[in-house]
């Protein structure tokens, strides 16, 4: 058993944030071994016990919910070590003579050199390696990050996180597929007109307009997480949910994805930037007036692409994939859109599926007769309400690692194909093509001409 948890980029948001109390929910819930030590690894000059009464200000403010004296009980297992990363330091002695688990809490630019101290340090055969995304920044450097982590661990050892997999609603997506005999015999071409993957925000991108002015929502949003949607909705049937078959059948969706062409993104992708207006009633400065964006980068707000994927099962299916910000309204929706039905007795639109991911909640549309009687119908919406997820995503990240458990996160073919997908449009967006447009703040945002929906 690993006892031994050290956190790379100890003092950062991440790390102080999500990641101690997602420890402290483990412990009060027994799902932390009684033996882990944490030792906290950052540039920042502090003692042990300056990062434990650091580490219990930040408990108390982003795990209240913790009992205290589990929260004073996670802080007694803290130590800290002063190291700068980016100077290849000695971290021997931190890492010790047995198997550790090394999270990168770390800015993606961090990560060589963070490996690389690790290789040095000796770390221990059987260790584990969490990375947070962006696993590169195209194809080529995603394959160069798995290369280096290959050095130091076995992929069956490297844990690249996409918190999105274990958002309840997105588990839901597995278990609708695959516990309701009513829906797997419709998931395809006969019975579907067109999927979409929406996530959507009201918010804007105060506070974080530095780092996110050098990523933008195709690289956010939508190469790592609706892509992760997608291959979970195109997949074929895995002989099993296990850790192996999952992730085959992942890739395999992914691999058969068409990546576009030039002419191809001019037509099926949309690129957009807010500008200053009203978002529910409060006003929202446009993306160019906040503090750290460089206007020269033309960095997008709103993306949107029409991707296909090319199965029997999904030929000539469109998988439409947005994502924006400072939007009207907070759209985050996996919906599945059937084709009309058949006999053409009855006016209405199609049914529509929809998985809502926040709140979490599951909405099925149909048409029932009108107010006046047959012909007539109408849309009604059968919702079922899901309870809050208990367990935060982080913490059950954390469990899966301590237990060596990779099913949920993203194995590096997977994170290459993903990268092939959405270097196709990067390719096109830097000539220019197409149109970066402007969309007001709590607008709609723009639309894909010739959408399907």
């Amino acid at each position: 058993m690993i006892d031994r948890l050290v956190i790379l980029g100890a003092v950062g948001d991440l790390a102080t944030r999500h990641l101690l109390a997602a420890l402290a929910y483990l412990l009060s819930h027994g799902g932390l071994p009684s033996t882990i030590r944490v030792l906290g690894v950052g540039r920042e000059p502090l003692t042990s016990q300056n990062y434990r009464d650091l580490a219990a200000l930040r408990l108390a403010e982003h795990a209240p919910s913790v009992e205290s004296l589990d929260r004073t009980a996670l802080v007694g297992r803290l130590d800290y070590l002063q190291a700068d990363l980016e100077q290849r330091p000695d971290l021997r002695a931190a890492l010790g003579a047995g198997p550790v688990i090394a999270y990168l809490a770390l800015p993606p630019s961090v990560y060589t050199p963070a490996v690389q101290a690790l290789e040095d340090g000796g770390i221990a055969p059987g260790s584990r390696i969490v990375v947070e995304k962006p696993f590169g920044e195209n194809v080529a450097s995603a394959r160069e990050l798995s290369r280096l982590l290959h050095t130091v661990v076995d992929e069956q050892d490297v844990f690249r996180v996409d918190h999105f997999l274990y958002h309840q609603v997105v588990q839901d997506l597995l278990a609708l597929r695959f516990a309701n005999s009513i829906f797997e015999p419709l998931w395809d071409r006969e019975h579907l007109q067109c999927v979409e993957v929406t996530w959507e925000e009201t918010g804007g991108v105060a506070g974080r307009a530095d780092y996110y002015d050098r990523i933008g929502a195709l690289k956010d949003m939508v190469q790592s997480h609706l892509l992760q949607i997608l291959a979970l909705v195109a997949m074929e049937v895995p002989v099993a949910l296990d850790e192996r078959c999952l992730r085959g059948a992942k890739v395999a969706a992914l691999r058969r994805v068409h990546a576009l062409s030039p002419s191809e993104v001019a037509i099926r992708t949309v690129r957009g930037r807010y500008t200053t207006g009203q978002v529910q009633g409060r006003a929202l400065p446009g993306y160019l007036q906040e503090i750290g964006v460089d206007p020269s980068r033309d960095t997008e707000t709103y993306a949107c692409v029409q991707l296909n994927v090319d199965t029997p099962r999904w030929r000539g299916v469109p998988f439409l994939l947005r994502t924006g910000k400072a939007l009207g309204q907070p759209r985050r929706r996996i919906a599945l859109h059937f084709r009309a039905q058949r006999l053409g007795l009855l006016p209405g639109a199609p049914a529509v599926l929809c998985l809502n991911m926040a709140p979490d909640r599951v909405t099925l549309e149909l048409r029932v007769t009108g107010p006046g009687g047959l012909p007539g119908v109408e849309p009604v919406q059968l919702e079922v309400m899901r309870p809050r997820q208990l367990m935060p995503a982080s913490a059950q990240l954390l469990r899966d690692v301590l237990a060596g458990n990779p099913t949920l996160t993203v194995r590096d073919d997977e994170a290459e194909e993903c990268w092939r997908i959405i270097d196709s449009v990067l390719g096109g967006w830097r000539t220019g093509v197409p149109n970066l447009q402007d969309y007001p703040a709590g607008s709609v945002g723009p639309k894909l001409p010739g959408a399907p929906w």
